[in-house]
């Protein structure tokens, strides 16, 4: 199988990609992308206010215990605002598969109200290799139960989030 750097889950105006698609000045210019989401902390040159592009990033990891839920509703909003602006928008992460996808689906999820699990499949349609991790599959879950609005003070952002902590200080993996 070969997998491909950027596919367009709303052609023209959403696309999933790579770090790869992310730093080629051709892909983000054959498919006029004004708006760059970052999911991962890797540097590309849509950061730089030369580039023309609006950017925006999301410094987590990949993996299960990493916290993206709470940057849903931004991500939602500026990914949302790339497009009614007329504009089209890369979201990648360093393979364009688990980060980048959980931040798609919960943008579907919150304009289409659909379930995590028919966004995911809306996604997989358009770019097959796709697969969230765990976790942050069940943080899509917990942003339909938040409404589409996890905060720190919404109790089910704060109860999920108490877990998480106390299981990472369990594991060693937070002070």
């Amino acid at each position: 199988m070969i997998w491909k750097n950027v596919d367009a889950i709303i052609e023209n105006k959403l696309y999933l990609g790579n770090l790869v698609a992310a730093r080629s000045t051709r892909s983000l210019t054959e498919r006029r992308i004004t708006h760059v989401l970052s999911v991962c902390t890797d540097p590309i040159p849509a950061e730089l206010p030369q580039s023309g592009l609006q950017h925006m990033r999301i410094p987590i990891e990949d993996v299960d215990y990493a916290d993206l839920l709470i940057h849903l509703p931004s991500a939602c909003q500026f990914i949302d605002h790339a497009i009614r602006s007329g504009g089209a928008i890369l979201v990648h992460d360093v393979q364009g598969l688990s980060r980048s996808a959980a931040v798609v689906a919960a943008y579907l999820m919150s304009t289409h109200r659909i379930s995590a699990t028919k966004a995911l499949e809306v996604i997989r349609r358009a770019r097959d290799q796709i697969w969230p991790n765990a976790g942050f599959q069940e943080q899509l879950v917990l942003f339909e139960l938040c409404q589409y609005a996890p905060s720190p003070t919404n109790g089910i952002y704060r109860s999920w989030r108490y877990k998480l902590d106390h299981q990472l200080r369990a594991a060693g993996l937070q002070r």
